[in-house]
């Protein structure tokens, strides 16, 4: 959904907030200085929490853009506020848009903490939740997805808030990527690669440095996980450390959740 300022001749209102996580999807935004200029200048930026000290702006805006994964009560009242005051909601990120890694402690959190702090806690940590996705909490509009993510999809992903687009959604895996960089395949080198169940749209960064993809975007809407599980056990491969690698980015994924 495109956002459009009721305001004439004001530019749209965007805000950029961060949740649990490394925060490095927002310091990757800035990594492409050219494009980045261009669209900022068309937007009047309110708020960028990595980049200010200043306190939230109140009111309205048109663009909320949320990094990280929600994992305190506090963080889960943040994105409910900010749904309800942006017209338009972008989670960028894998701890946004899939849990990543915080989403890892969701199966299990007391024993976590347990074994860290025992009976403990500090109050800094405040009232705490299974870690989870922002569109576990609320209705996301946009996604930019990978860890960290790109910056030119960023982009892209912001323009089509600001002014609409008919583009579709990708919901192949990565395998096809490959195939067309005609740069091989790793499980031919006995490599556990998780592209064969992962969302695509990455043009298979990992796989094109010879390193095996773990599944940072997230699992294709279309992944055949018992087929993949058959696949790596006729390999002669174990299937517990396939689902283990699974878990790194995909723990709070209702596909791994149900056994599918």
């Amino acid at each position: 959904m495109a956002c459009s300022n009721n305001t004439a001749g004001m530019p749209p209102r965007v805000v950029i907030v961060g949740l649990a996580s490394c925060f490095g999807c927002q310091l990757q935004i800035t990594n492409d200085e050219a494009h980045l200029l261009d669209v900022l200048g068309q937007v009047d930026l309110r708020y960028w929490q990595l980049a200010s000290s200043a306190p939230e702006p109140e009111g309205d805006v048109d663009v909320v853009v949320i990094e990280g994964a929600v994992t305190t009560e506090e963080s889960r009242r943040c994105v409910q506020q900010w749904r309800e005051r942006a017209r338009t909601l972008i989670a960028i990120g894998a701890c946004a848009v899939t849990g990543g890694i915080p989403g890892m402690a969701a199966k299990g959190l007391d024993p976590r903490y347990d074994a860290v702090y025992g009976a403990d806690v500090p109050e800094a940590c405040g009232e705490t939740c299974a870690p989870c996705s922002v569109s576990s909490v609320v209705d996301v509009d946009f996604e930019v997805r990978s860890c960290p993510i790109d910056t030119a999809d960023f982009i892209r992903i912001l323009e089509r808030a600001l002014y609409g687009s008919n583009a579709l959604d990708l919901t192949d895996t990565m395998c096809g990527s490959c195939k067309r960089n005609e740069g091989g395949c790793l499980w031919r080198q006995g490599k556990q690669c998780l592209g064969l169940v992962t969302l695509a749209g990455c043009g298979a960064k990992c796989v094109n440095l010879g390193r095996e993809c773990n599944g940072c975007r997230g699992l294709s809407p279309h992944a055949n996980l018992p087929a993949a599980r058959a696949m790596v056990e006729s390999m002669g491969m174990s299937v517990s450390d396939f689902d283990e690698a699974l878990e790194l980015f995909n723990q709070t994924n209702p596909m791994l959740r149900e056994g599918k």
